[in-house]
């Protein structure tokens, strides 16, 4: 979606009084029309924290008659017709909690998926690549504390979650409900203009959304009021921006790679029954690998590392790429360094293979890692920047900040749709509970119930990650590689802590 930027917005102010009209709000200075259309609820943003918050308002039959709208810049039909080979993987792939799915569940979208393009992992390994200490979390007889859960977490592609959420939307063929597909907020005012008969909406944030493509200039907008306005639109969200909620935060010099990988066979009896997610902290180049299980013997791939290394790994051929990763899993700091830095020249195509097959001759191999990757998908290889935001606060009157609009972590944890989910989770109980008391929806005391119950386990998690990532970027044989070497050591001796951090990451 197009961003609104901070400074195309103005303070209305009163030529009178000289007031602004609408504490913290900010409005575009456009010539007002003098009706709109009425909703409820309008949500920004057709991703999975959007269309979830619309299914689960559709799955409730206190909530189901609300008159609700969507507004999304992508082609929407193109997300509900999307199919892809079962041999093929896009590379935008989630972990979801246990109770992220519980979530789907409820509100009707789980069965919407494509269930064979879902896989359930069982185990995780993670070590720490300097020092050797690891942690793992499985469901062996040595750790009884983890009986009551089945399933660490369910890695889908984002696609197959997406049309899914239209799926179960649509089925409630529902006509108090539109969605504004190849649409753009071109401007939200405030409502102190409008002449309706009805609610005063003096107050009201008045959508101006315009279609995108093809002769889309020659096109009227469309003016909507929301009752509730919901900001599901990511990092640079336009309606973050219109109730001018600040944001702290940093950047972390650090890109993300991510690929899809196919992986050697398996054997059998491990393939039919627990699948494992492995993680490698690499401080020297600064931050973790992972390899997160996909359904036919396939993987995704999400590499933190410095920009100049994600552009080196992007610009290998598929062979030197697929040896960095295998290398990345099981050499040491050392080795996995000076293969980082070989030139790749045309009359040296196979130097990754080769050093990486001598350097593993000399390398004994714990019994942790990870099957070698053998194929990567064409077209995968891609990478995107790391950051940390944090929204001030998640609600302003008639405003209510959801997903990456409100937070944006590491994704160390694989925790940032799963605490999206939750805000939408935890929203939806929010409008529930204000109908059911004949309350209304967009007064900030109702949407308080929500605020105070996503902000601080967001902060939490954030900050742990946040942490998480600092700490393993401190190479050396200093304190703090010593106090993060232990940590892991006592932990995994700790099956009741384990037990304690695994609930907490799984949402329950």
């Amino acid at each position: 979606m197009r961003s609104i930027t901070r400074a195309a917005f103005r303070p209305y102010i009163c030529p009178s009084c000289r007031h602004g009209i609408g504490a913290g709000r900010r409005q575009l200075r456009t010539q007002a029309a003098q009706s709109a259309e009425i909703y409820d609820v309008v949500c920004v943003g057709g991703g999975p924290a959007g269309l979830g918050l619309l299914a689960a308002l559709r799955a409730s039959p206190i909530t189901s008659k609300l008159k609700v709208a969507l507004v999304e810049s992508q082609d929407l039909g193109k997300a509900r017709g999307w199919n892809l080979d079962s041999s093929q993987f896009s590379n935008r792939v989630s972990s979801l909690t246990p109770s992220s799915v519980d979530f789907l569940q409820k509100i009707g979208a789980w069965e919407h998926l494509d269930t064979d393009r879902v896989q359930n992992y069982q185990e995780m390994q993670v070590w720490d690549g300097e020092t050797g200490s690891r942690i793992s979390f499985d469901r062996s007889s040595e750790t009884p504390a983890f009986e009551d859960l089945q399933t660490v977490a369910s890695m889908t592609e984002n696609a197959n979650l997406v049309r899914g959420l239209l799926r179960r939307i649509e089925a409630s063929g529902d006509e108090n409900l539109t969605l504004f597909s190849n649409h753009t907020v071109a401007s939200i005012e405030n409502g102190s203009d409008l002449q309706a008969e009805g609610p005063d909406l003096s107050a009201w944030p008045i959508l101006s959304v315009k279609p995108t493509g093809p002769n889309a200039e020659t096109l009227a907008p469309t003016r909507i009021a929301a009752r509730l306005l919901v900001g599901a639109d990511g990092i640079n969200s336009p309606v973050r921006s219109f109730a001018d909620i600040p944001t702290q935060g940093w950047d972390y010099n650090r890109h993300g790679i991510v690929a899809t990988l196919a992986l050697a066979d398996l054997d059998p009896a491990t393939l039919s029954n627990t699948r494992t997610a492995y993680q490698r902290f690499l401080p020297s180049l600064g931050g973790p690998i992972a390899l997160l299980p996909l359904p036919n013997n396939h993987a995704t791939l999400v590499w933190s590392t410095r920009p100049e290394h994600a552009a080196y790994l992007k610009s290998l051929p598929t062979p030197a790429f697929i040896a960095m990763v295998n290398a990345a899993f099981s050499l040491s700091m050392t080795d996995l360094s000076y293969m980082m830095g070989i030139s790749q020249s045309s009359s040296d195509q196979t130097s990754h293979e080769d050093e990486l097959n001598w350097r593993l001759q000399h390398t004994p191999q714990p019994s942790h890692i990870p099957p070698k990757a053998i194929g990567v998908q064409e077209g995968t290889v891609a990478s995107f920047p790391l950051r940390f935001r944090h929204a001030a606060q998640y609600i302003s009157p008639r405003i209510a900040l959801v997903g990456d609009a409100a937070h944006v972590i590491h994704p160390l944890a694989g925790q940032g749709l799963n605490l999206g989910l939750a805000d939408v989770a935890a929203l939806s109980r929010t409008i529930e509970y204000a109908v059911s008391h004949g309350m209304d929806i967009g007064d900030l005391l109702t949407l308080e119930r929500y605020s105070s119950e996503r902000y601080l386990p967001n902060a939490k998690i954030g900050g742990a990650c946040d942490l998480l990532h600092k700490m393993y970027s401190v190479t050396g044989q200093g304190p703090i590689t010593w106090a993060r070497s232990l940590g892991l050591e006592v932990i995994d001796r700790l099956p009741f802590v384990k037990s304690f951090l695994m609930k907490n990451a799984e949402g329950y």
